[in-house]
């Protein structure tokens, strides 16, 4: 190798010894921006948990204010049967309405797990019933009869929500 071979590279890239720029490319404008974003979402949160801006009402809150009504209800029970399938029998009757044994069974039985969580906490039996609504309004409800939780079914896309739907029939 020659000399300029070897004093070339030395003097066109000087990086400290570490063969690659550790400069912020980040534009200045973007970082401010950025930080405006967290700063109005932080005080918008805050505002809303304090009571200066009033949060958006609740589905069964609007249904109240619509004065919507039921167009058809059902009293239900879930239960676990054989062989990991969710048994749902209507209240009223006794008469099994439906055995989930895969297909289904999935989003039935995440929606009661976060109900029967509230029930363990209050030591409220697992066999209270269930009201299944399907409202004026379109909408379709789960209430714990126990808890008055409320789970809007409509929210899980219309896939999980004609799981629930077709045991109004």
């Amino acid at each position: 190798m020659t000399t300029a071979q070897h004093s070339a590279p030395a003097a066109a890239n000087n990086y400290n010894g570490h063969g690659h720029s550790h400069e912020n490319t980040v534009p200045r404008g973007a970082l401010v921006m950025a930080c405006g974003v967290v700063l109005v979402t932080l005080a918008l949160t805050s505002a809303t948990q304090l009571g200066w801006i009033a949060p958006s009402p609740s589905a069964s809150e609007v249904r109240t204010a619509e004065a919507a009504t039921a167009l058809s209800t059902r009293i239900l029970q879930f239960a676990d049967g054989p062989n990991g399938t969710v048994v749902v029998t209507d209240a009223s009757t006794g008469a099994t309405v439906h055995v989930y044994d895969g297909e289904g069974s999935g989003f039935v039985r995440g929606v009661l797990r976060g109900l029967s969580r509230e029930r363990q906490k209050r030591s409220i039996p697992m066999m209270a019933p269930y009201e299944l609504n399907h409202w004026t309004d379109g909408s379709l409800s789960l209430t714990d009869t126990a808890t008055n939780r409320i789970v809007e079914l409509g929210a899980f896309g219309p896939t999980n929500r004609a799981t629930f739907e077709a045991l109004l029939k």
